[in-house]
């Protein structure tokens, strides 16, 4: 619970702070990260945590913060991501079947506050994920 209520806490003093979340230093090549697919809208880069062995992030140029932030005019972008994703399958031959999980808030596993997409595959996955 102390760790979760700190993580809190850091991401509250970085958005108080104006400063940029680890998303957006990747997207504005602050940081270094494996950049898969890139468009006007979007990045997708490999989750350094993966749960899958196909595991990456769909991540807007947009900071939206969460689903539950996300304003009527974000749809387009909103969709774009799901878009990218099938994109992403199409692409890498992914006919298995994938999963797409979006996570809001801390209770959720959220870990940065700019929303994001989760496109696992590559393994049989079970329901509920939990």
């Amino acid at each position: 619970m102390l760790e979760k209520n700190f993580k809190i806490l850091s991401l509250v003093a970085m958005i108080v702070n104006g400063e940029k979340d680890v998303f957006q230093r990747i997207i504005d090549r602050e940081l270094p990260a494996e950049i898969l697919m890139e468009d006007e809208l979007c990045v997708v880069i490999r989750d350094i945590n993966p749960g899958a062995p196909v595991h990456v992030l769909i991540i807007p140029k947009k900071n939206i913060p969460r689903l539950a932030e996300a304003q009527e005019n974000d749809a387009p972008v909103l969709g774009h991501l799901l878009l990218v994703a099938r994109k992403f399958v199409e692409n890498h031959g992914l006919i298995g079947g994938f999963r797409v999980v979006i996570n809001n808030g801390p209770d959720a596993g959220e870990s940065v506050p700019h929303l994001h997409v989760h496109l696992l595959a590559g393994k049989s996955m079970i329901w509920p994920p939990c």
